[in-house]
């Protein structure tokens, strides 16, 4: 048992433990092998870990900003005392320009009609708000459409620099398929860069200033730091995950581990079923132990037990899931593993389990059909983040104890 769980009075429930100092060290392999300035994309929760903590430990690192996803997630951070330059990467309301500019929020402009009602919003309350201009060289989500009609979108994007209330202060775009070894796809994300960096250059032979140029995303900047423009932008490999199974990083460490413990243990007689829809009976005694996590805490309920189904980390043992995945608990197949009690401590995913043959974010990913994204940001907010630096606890994070 960890021991800052008697010295904080901390429940031993479900609980996730962020180890900062992967999280430093994956910083700092990024920013040696793209050898300059890095943006930190701390949107969905810091992609599950906690955006206030990892935000914090990632300015005493070195990183240049914080990228997000929406507004709330920027005044959250600003309110949390976060003084880094932050950008926001898709859509915010134009009323809120006032809001923008008064936080010293940068904000994505993707297009003409976009462009237009921020400005109004801005001009009319009086104020300049920072922009950067997405360019979409072949996402096909957000961006000034260069890869159809470039004049067209080329002059789109110029039109932007005269809008009041407007003020252009960088360029970027999106890769599609960097994390992909297919040829196809290899040569689309180089027809991307290609296309970008045309763009660049019209707008600057036009005299359009473009400010900081970011292109490269978390498998584009370590595959390709030539292509990182004036800052590059990390996200996953931040958190220690691969943005791919075929973009892999072994310099990478994981800086989640999902926590739960044994609540029950129980004989289970042959014949016996567990849980709900009796999808499991026993062939012979099992022993079973109940743990507190289920798939209102971000446990998939895909998860349940099968020829894929889940395997968590008891007493250093492989221990299956047997039957569905509940709510709030799950049922293991702890047979074969010595002396399990009542209170043991049970790691439901995690880098230790790669050893030990049970789980981890990618093989969750794998047996769901998903990404490792989605598995870390799937943890649920009633899920308790404690921070570890050196082994010792630093913070606690506890939104349902929060006020």
């Amino acid at each position: 048992m960890n021991s800052y769980h008697n010295k904080y009075g901390f429940e031993r429930h479900c609980w996730a433990e962020i180890d900062l100092d992967a999280l430093r060290d994956n910083f700092a392999y990024v920013r040696q092998v793209a050898g300059g300035p890095v943006c930190a994309v701390v949107k969905a929760d810091a992609y599950g870990h906690g955006a206030v903590a990892v935000a914090r430990a990632l300015h005493q690192a070195g990183a240049a900003g914080f990228a997000v996803s929406c507004l709330s997630e920027a005044r959250h951070l600003r309110r949390h005392g976060v003084t880094l330059p932050i950008m926001v990467l898709g859509y915010t309301d134009p009323r809120f320009a006032r809001d923008l500019a008064h936080q010293d929020i940068t904000q994505a402009v993707f297009s003409p009609e976009y462009a237009a009602a921020l400005s109004a919003a801005a001009a009319e309350a009086g104020v300049s708000v920072a922009c950067h201009l997405k360019v979409d060289t072949g996402m096909g989500r957000l961006g000034f459409g260069v890869r159809g009609d470039f004049d067209r979108a080329l002059a789109q994007l110029k039109a932007c620099y005269g809008l009041p209330g407007l003020s252009i202060t960088g360029v970027f775009q999106h890769f599609a398929a960097a994390d992909s070894d297919n040829a196809g796809d290899i040569a689309f994300t180089e027809a991307q860069q290609a296309l970008f960096e045309r763009t660049l250059q019209a707008l600057r032979q036009a005299g359009c200033p473009t400010g900081v140029v970011h292109s490269a995303n978390s498998a584009a900047q370590l595959r390709h730091p030539e292509w990182r423009g004036s800052m590059t932008r990390a996200g996953i490999v931040l958190y220690g995950l691969d943005p791919s199974p075929e973009a892999r990083f072994p310099a990478l460490r994981p800086v989640m581990t999902l926590k739960t413990v044994v609540t029950h243990l129980n004989r289970l007689h042959p014949g016996e079923s567990v849980s709900y829809g009796r999808t499991y009976t026993a062939d012979r005694e099992r022993l079973t132990a109940t743990v507190a996590v289920g798939y209102a805490d971000g446990y998939p309920r895909r998860l349940s037990g099968s020829d894929a189904g889940g395997v968590m980390l008891v007493r250093g043992c492989p221990a299956p899931v047997l039957g569905r995945v509940c709510m709030d608990q799950t049922v293991l197949d702890v047979t074969d593993v010595p002396g399990v009690a009542m209170g043991d401590e049970v790691t439901v995913f995690g880098p230790a389990g790669a050893a030990a043959g049970a789980d981890t974010a990618d093989t969750i990913a794998q047996k769901t059909g998903t990404i490792n994204y989605e598995v870390v940001c799937g943890i649920s907010r009633r899920v308790p983040r404690i921070y570890l630096q050196g082994g010792a606890l630093v913070e606690i994070w506890n939104d349902l104890e929060e006020g």
